[in-house]
Order: structure tokens, then C-alpha cells, then sequence
């Protein structure tokens, strides 16, 4: 391991490129997300896997350079180790007026996401998650994390939709991010076309819908989209979709993120019973 950088001045280039990255919810000038937190750090240095989908590789994201600030950097030695990673210090107060976290803990990690393909996110039993204009960049991550949880095998973040590199999304992610197979800024058109050419059956949670979840077979190759906050699915997806409901007693709708947990689960379940 180097020997760690220092640096005293707020108006240092990689600082204020990284306080532009949290301000906009955005990736930095490099391309890297913006990772705070020891355990997405924990997450990014272990963040490995392999795809079987349509295209076979094996894929990893890659810590670029760590920020620490001087309290928490013997922390951050021990835990980077022999790995040969950049380390940047900080003082206490430098690093308080960059983080985006209210309570920090004194280190963010920049980070390189692999580069997903777009037949990588189906698998060979694809279960897909569509985030239709989704705002709040904790149901999104919180989206990703179930999805891992319960095996979905790629997420499409449709154009509206929150970013993924928001650090916001990342930390509710608790580390999903680096492993689950994701593609952004997608036309729902586009989405709408590669699942009818791969005959992904499309599910959309409604309110107000007469099929019951647990009435459809979700065994097949499926696909859940999940609409925005307040408004829902989008009119075009709606039409696309069968519409499922989630039977509830004294409240009409769930938060997003919840409701995306018991669709994913649901098709789990149905998943394991299948002979």
C-alpha cells in the first residue's frame, strides 16, 4: 500500500469534484460513484461476481481512491491492507464540509461500476425489475438490494427515474449496486420491445386491480415494473402490463420500495416450489 496523499485545501480539484458528484446525485468527473461509509467500502473491495446470462464474464467493480479523514484513517489502512489502492487524508473538518451523510464516517470511496451489457441483465430464468419514474433514491435502493435478495437478475432504471449513482441510492443499496446487473436511462419503449422479444411477461402492482398476486405464475420469465411515488405506473406500461394487486386490509397502496420486496418475494417463493 502507498503511502497515503494529504490534502489541506477545499479548493482542491478532486474534492470539488467529488462535492459536485453528492450535490448532483451524480457520477464525478472520472466516472466513478461516490461510496461512503465503511461497509460500502467493505462492499466495493469484495463487490465481485459472475454473470451467466446471455453473455458469460466475470465481473468487478474497483475501488480507484479512498478519501479518509484523520481519525478514521488507520481504520482505513487496516481494512484496504496490502491492496494497492490510493489513499487520500483529509483533516477532520475538510472532510465534514464534503460528505453527504449526516453522521459520516470519515471515509468515501470512489468507485468504478462495472459496465453491464445489456443481454447480461437476463439470466438464464430472467426476473427483471423495471423503476418507472421513481424520485426517492432510498426506495431505489432499497429496490436493489430486494432485488439481489431474491434473485432478480437485472434492474432498468427507465428515463424519469432516479440515478443509480445517486450516493443516496448507493448507500440505501447497502452495496447491491456493485453486484446487481443494471442498465440506466432507458426509453420504456425500448424496455417494452426487449421483453416482448424474449417473451418476459410483464407485471405492473395496481392498486385497484382485479388479479391477485398470488394467482399468476410468476415461475416463467417475468418482469415487475414499479411506478412512481405518487403517481404510479405510466400510462404506456400500464397498458403493456397485467395489472396485480397485493390484497390489503384498511389501506389501499404500499410504499414502493415495500411493494417491490412482496412482488420479488412472491415470485421467489414460486420459484423454489417449482419441481
Amino acid at each position: 500500500m502507498a503511502k497515503p496523499e494529504t490534502i489541506t485545501s477545499a479548493a482542491n480539484p478532486l474534492i470539488k469534484d467529488v462535492r459536485r458528484a453528492i450535490s448532483r446525485g451524480t457520477l464525478t468527473g472520472h466516472g466513478w460513484c461516490v461510496a461512503e461509509t465503511f461497509h460500502l467500502l467493505e462492499e466495493a473491495l469484495r463487490g465481485r461476481g459472475e454473470v451467466k446470462g446471455e453473455v458469460k464474464r466475470e465481473v468487478k467493480c474497483e475501488v480507484k481512491t479512498v478519501l479518509a479523514s484523520e481519525t478514521a484513517l488507520p481504520s482505513v489502512e487496516a481494512l484496504i491492507g496490502p491492496r494497492p489502492i490510493k489513499i487520500v487524508t483529509l483533516s477532520d473538518a475538510l472532510f465534514a464540509g464534503i460528505g453527504g451523510t449526516e453522521n459520516s464516517q470519515g471515509v468515501i470511496a470512489l468507485v468504478q461500476l462495472p459496465e453491464w451489457k445489456f443481454e447480461q441483465l437476463w439470466g438464464p430464468a430472467p426476473l427483471i425489475i423495471l423503476l418507472d419514474g421513481l424520485q426517492d433514491p432510498g426506495n431505489a435502493g432499497t429496490i436493489v438490494r430486494t432485488a439481489e435478495a431474491f434473485g432478480a437478475t437485472g434492474i432498468f432504471f427507465l428515463k424519469g427515474t432516479v440515478s443509480p449513482f445517486n450516493p443516496k441510492t448507493l448507500r440505501a443499496s447497502a452495496g447491491s449496486l456493485f453486484r446487481v446487473p443494471f442498465i440506466h436511462g432507458v426509453d420504456p419503449a425500448a424496455a417494452r420491445a426487449s421483453l416482448r422479444q424474449r417473451r418476459v411477461a410483464l407485471f405492473a402492482g395496481l392498486p385497484a386491480a382485479e388479479t391477485k398476486l398470488a394467482s399468476v405464475d410468476l415461475t416463467g420469465p417475468c418482469a415487475f415494473v414499479i411506478g412512481n411515488e405518487a403517481h404510479g405506473v405510466s400510462p404506456e406500461l400500464v397498458g403493456a402490463a397485467t395489472g396485480v394487486t397485493i390484497p390489503t386490509v384498511g389501506v389501499e397502496s404500499l410504499n414502493a420500495a415495500m411493494a417491490a420486496g412482496i412482488l420479488l418475494y412472491e415470485a421467489r417463493r414460486q420459484r423454489m416450489l417449482r419441481p
